[in-house]
């Protein structure tokens, strides 16, 4: 029998993935085990896989971070993921800083930690970067269009496209319970627009500092929360006029906050990252 691997499952928001160590095992087909360990009915049940290794160059991170998807695609980046694994490592005593530099698909990402005396991580706050607006290699307006599927419309809807390290196309709803996520999410994403399809947040403006937003995500589908996608959702708020540059945003399982700092142009992510349980597979 092949040697089990350990797992911790946790979640930001109920934006849950399985977190895998690879200092001490070896994945080595994590999209093959991302597809069967996220599936709820038969795996563990997840939005994805994540790895966390140790970087060839320790001066320049502490970590390393790999996400893939529920699909087995491989992901660029995920907030919700860097905040649990900057609460995994503090508080498994991987490290003792509350200062964690975390190399990721889309650049090195910095975590910093909220901790009580008793050693548990509060929250966690990753400084996501700097928002793109004009990446032709995630977004083309002037791309080919296709035949609309039966029901829906040919031309992209109105919304706004922002990179967070991955894509996102923000589209303001007036009545956000009115929206079928289900049905609009998959053909939003694959749009031609998208060359290598596309996160779709929609979002009802509830104050000019609260959003609610949906989200279907490119790869895993609906999920509870997602936090590039918040910090999409703000910047697009902003840029438009709807909110200020901080906004609390409201998701199906929890909130978190976005801060598109005006100092430096970078957008701060805050919020709770959860530890559900922990336990092992074999693959």
């Amino acid at each position: 029998m092949k040697k089990p691997i350990h797992f911790v499952k946790m979640h930001g928001a109920g934006n849950d993935y399985i977190f895998v160590d690879t200092a001490r095992h070896t994945i080595p087909d994590p999209a093959a085990a991302a597809i069967a360990w996220s599936n709820r009915h038969t795996g563990i049940g997840s939005d994805g896989l994540v790895l966390i290794g140790r970087p060839a160059d320790p001066s320049a991170a502490d970590f390393t971070m790999r996400i893939f998807n529920a699909d087995g695609s491989e992901g660029l980046m995920c907030g919700n993921a860097a905040r649990c694994i900057g609460k995994l490592v503090y508080e498994r005593g991987m490290t003792r800083s509350t200062h964690v530099r975390l190399l990721t698909a889309s650049g090195i990402k910095t975590l910093d930690l909220d901790v009580d005396g008793g050693g548990t991580v509060r929250t966690v706050t990753v400084d996501m970067g700097t928002p793109t607006f004009n990446d032709s290699s995630l977004y083309s307006p002037t791309a080919a269009t296709v035949p609309p599927a039966p029901g829906q419309p040919h031309a992209l809807p109105d919304g706004v496209f922002v990179s967070m390290g991955n894509p996102h196309y923000v589209i303001f709803v007036d009545d956000l319970s009115a929206i079928d996520v289900a049905t609009r999410g998959p053909i939003l994403e694959r749009h031609p627009n998208f060359p290598q399809r596309c996160n779709i947040e929609f979002a009802q403006i509830i104050s000019r500092d609260t959003l609610r937003m949906r989200v279907w995500e490119r790869g895993s589908g609906i999920t509870m929360a997602c936090g590039t996608g918040a910090c999409a959702a703000t910047v697009a708020a902003a840029l438009t006029g709807h909110t200020h540059r901080r906004a609390i945003v409201i998701m199906d399982g929890g909130t978190l906050t976005a801060n598109w700092r005006e100092a430096d142009g970078h957008v701060h992510l805050s919020g709770p990252a959860t530890i559900a349980f922990e336990g092992a597979i074999t693959p």
